[in-house]
């Protein structure tokens, strides 16, 4: 990888993040976008690299915003393989593991950047921390205010609070009431810090709304949110991600053929870019799923329901996969490829592709300060992923990827694709170290 003077890509279409601004082109140097500019084409500069994007799409660096890294750099390298220039983990820890890896991918053009909640906010035996006793837990509004100091001085970007009786999962358990997490938002507030609410039924999604958090991620499978919900979170500013790839995989579904998530395996677009373990797990894989253990109730097409009224009342929907593989566990949600099928879904749930393509660009961007990326323009990061096709029209395209760049240095696909598929990529766990300064 180098980062040559200037690049201009010329008479190419240009996705801004929001809607198509038509042909033209678009020069970035140093990191940064510094012309965009429908025909005629401007002159190239001296010292120049010019590339053709006749039949191409431009787009901003994808961002997923909902993922689960566990600290290993190659999922960020995955992420990247397929457009993801960022990616916002919903958990992580140890804390100093968790600030390494991020400060690293602020480092590494050659990674996803990250963003990351850190250690989630959770009742004292419930889920996750009851398989995880270390976990700081969080036993009533009175220690809401501390937790979220203590995220917030060791790096936390945002504040993950789980709303989960276990059901899911087979499990009975205590989970935050009310007060808690109003209070956790509250407290998150005034620090300046979004949050993030893990909602895992009707009752869960009602309470967090309830509770003032911002931000809600994955949708009940038992019964979908009704218009009055909708219309209460747009009217309060919230924000919605569905983690539609994940919840696809968690809930019945007719045949395997008709899943998005299972069918990545078999579209080589997608497959040929990803490590043997990987594609198995996509094709076959059943652990981390968000439902473990599906009530003969649960149905995708109530995610799909809710997703489509919470859109229509104006409340952004993000784009969001709940990404956890990891090579020990055959976790079907896979680092970038995932997010390609989440596009998919977003428009099967009535979304159109360039609305798709907003969820995964400006809106997360938006939603989550990301100031300085997330759309085309002058002064943005050059965080750039060219397709061949016209991916709104049809959302696939964003499969076909043509190059990608981040903070304007061009990733190496194919070097990546030879070393996964040769089977000599290796998973580089963040080191756990002190901090240290970019």
């Amino acid at each position: 990888m180098s980062r040559v003077r200037r690049v201009l890509i010329e008479g190419v279409r240009i996705f801004d993040g929001e809607s198509v601004a038509g042909h033209g082109s678009v020069e970035f140097a140093g990191g940064v976008i510094t012309r965009v500019v429908t025909d005629p084409a401007p002159r190239p500069p001296v010292s120049c690299e010019v590339i053709d994007g006749t039949g191409l799409t431009l787009l901003p660096g994808l961002i997923d915003a909902h993922t689960h890294v566990f600290g290993a750099e190659s999922n960020l390298e995955l992420a990247l393989a397929f457009g993801v220039t960022t990616e916002l983990d919903m958990f992580m820890g140890p804390p100093e593991a968790t600030r390494s890896l991020c400060e690293l991918a602020g480092r590494r053009d050659d990674l996803a950047d990250l963003r990351s909640s850190g250690l989630l906010a959770s009742a004292p035996g419930g889920h996750p921390g009851v398989t995880m006793p270390l976990l700081p837990t969080v036993a009533g509004p009175d220690r809401a205010d501390a937790f979220v100091a203590a995220r917030q001085a060791e790096g936390a970007h945002f504040i993950k609070i789980m709303v989960d009786d276990g059901a899911n999962h087979g499990m009975s358990l205590p989970a935050l009431d009310r007060a808690t997490v109003t209070a956790l938002a509250d407290a998150a507030r005034r620090r300046g810090l979004l949050t993030v609410a893990h909602v895992s039924a009707v009752w869960s999604a009602r309470l967090a709304l309830d509770s003032g958090v911002d931000t809600l991620t994955h949708l009940p499978l038992e019964a979908a949110l009704d218009e009055a919900f909708a219309r209460r979170a747009a009217a309060g500013g919230r924000a919605v991600i569905p983690t539609l790839a994940m919840l696809e995989l968690s809930a019945p579904r007719p045949s395997p053929a008709l899943c998005a998530g299972r069918s990545l395996a078999h579209d080589p677009r997608i497959a040929d870019h990803l490590p043997e373990q990987a594609r198995t797990a996509i094709a076959e894989g059943h652990e981390g799923l968000c439902v473990e253990r599906p009530s003969p109730g649960h149905r995708f097409r109530h995610a799909l329901s809710s997703v489509a009224r919470l859109h229509r009342a104006g409340v952004p929907v993000l784009a969001g996969t709940d990404s956890n593989h990891r090579p020990d566990r055959a976790c079907p949600v896979v680092h970038g490829a995932a997010l390609h099928a989440e596009l998919a879904l977003l428009v099967e749930a009535g979304l159109t592709p360039a609305q798709a393509l907003a969820a995964a660009t400006s809106a997360p961007a938006a939603h989550f300060g990301l100031a300085d990326r997330g759309v085309i323009a002058p002064g943005r990061r050059a965080d750039l992923v060219l397709v061949a096709g016209d991916p709104t029209e049809d959302i696939t395209a964003t499969r076909s990827i043509e190059a990608i760049w981040r903070s304007g240095v061009r990733f190496d696909r194919e070097a990546h694709r030879r070393r996964v598929t040769s089977g000599a990529a290796t998973e580089r766990a963040a080191p756990r170290t002190k901090r240290r300064t970019p």
